[in-house]
């Protein structure tokens, strides 16, 4: 099989439909796969600030990549005054800076849209923040000269696969003022150790306040291009739109979103939360990919009240947020809903879109309390 150059900037062929029309009713064979592949995160680990990698969110596109450190090579060229190929040893060389970024998958929430579009079936859970060590991007791309007219940067991991009848490596770009922030890691440790294999060891890209697609796994080539990027998961892929006809706005930024560690115990097969009555310690993360999350209320049966929040562990890492409750007997629903500082607020009620990104709607736990 014959791979496009995923760095080309070149018409793709026309894509046939990823895989058809939204749906209702039961997920299919081809959705249970993808979850059986993929993991999010137990609610629970929201009582951790940083998220241990077997706990934290798993998407992959393709397959995972057997990946020989010894003989892997990053290749950063294109409109550059001089392209650079770096080893591993090489890169550690290099100032290194850690970053503690909350990463989330663009689907997350998808499943709970209705009808239902047939992709990877996430609930909310979708997410994680972990310690990301390795070089700034933007000090290798000084190493090599970015030129006049650059207007974008591409960067393609080893997994390879069709994706919407496209065969592909995985890449994505950034705008140049995007990868040339101090912020954005070229990341070879994962909380003080190196990358585990599905977390795209031995090199990825992180970059704070995206949502999970722009962070590509397995990175091997880093191009800068003079013309936007037209590759199947810039084009075609992680679009806002309204319609398969609607060639909609591309996904980038995490939207606002809040989580609650549910409380008491659940019942194994419904979820569903049980607790004794009496007071009860509510809590959960809020994060933003816009900046800093002001505001957190937990919704309790209906009625909205202001949560304690804690300092954030970074700019981009998810803040902390508490709230005590003395829980009566009977059935309760809360909920939890956060703000950041441009204004945004979780909405009430879902916001649908074809491919089923960026929902951010407010979670609701049902309690029994005995």
């Amino acid at each position: 099989m014959n791979h496009r150059n995923p760095q080309s900037t070149r018409p793709q062929p026309a894509p046939v439909p990823d895989v058809g029309q939204p749906a209702s009713g039961p997920l299919t064979r081809e959705e249970l796969q993808l979850a059986a592949r993929n993991h999010s995160m137990p609610l629970e680990a929201l009582r951790r600030e940083v998220t241990p990698p077997g706990l934290h969110y798993v998407l992959t596109h393709f397959d995972i990549p057997d990946q020989d450190v010894s003989s892997w090579r990053l290749r950063i060229g294109g409109a550059v005054g001089r392209a650079i190929e770096l080893g591993m040893a090489a890169l550690r060389r290099d100032p290194a800076i850690t970053v503690p970024v909350t990463l989330e998958c663009a689907g997350n929430g998808r499943s709970l849209l209705e009808p239902r579009p047939l992709s990877q079936p996430w609930v909310m859970e979708a997410v994680g923040t972990a310690h990301w060590t390795g070089v700034p991007l933007a000090y290798l791309l000084g190493r090599a000269g970015v030129l006049p007219g650059a207007v974008e940067v591409v960067f393609t991991g080893a997994d390879a696969g069709i994706q919407g009848g496209v065969p592909q490596r995985y890449a994505r770009s950034l705008p140049i003022r995007e990868a040339l922030r101090p912020d954005v890691v070229l990341a070879y440790k994962m909380n003080g150790a190196d990358l585990p294999p599905q977390h795209g060891y031995p090199l990825r890209l992180v970059v704070p306040g995206w949502y999970g697609m722009a962070s590509v796994k397995w990175l091997e080539s880093i191009h800068v291009a003079t013309a936007p990027f037209t590759g199947y998961q810039q084009q075609v892929a992680y679009r806002y739109q309204s319609s398969a006809d609607d060639d909609g706005t591309p996904v980038s930024r995490i939207r606002v979103r809040s989580l609650m560690v549910p409380p008491g115990i659940p019942d194994f097969f419904t979820r569903r939360r049980f607790l004794r009555a009496g007071p009860v310690m509510l809590e959960g993360r809020a994060w933003s990919g816009e900046g800093a999350v002001t505001a957190v209320e937990v919704g309790i049966d209906g009625t909205w009240l202001p949560a304690h929040l804690d300092k954030p562990a970074g700019g981009f890492a998810w803040r902390r947020w508490s709230l005590p409750w003395v829980a009566d007997r009977g059935e309760h629903v809360l909920a939890c809903r956060a703000t950041d500082i441009t204004g945004a607020t979780q909405p009430l009620e879902q916001n649908w879109n074809f491919q089923g990104m960026g929902n951010n709607v407010v979670q609701r736990v049902n309690v029994t309390v005995e």
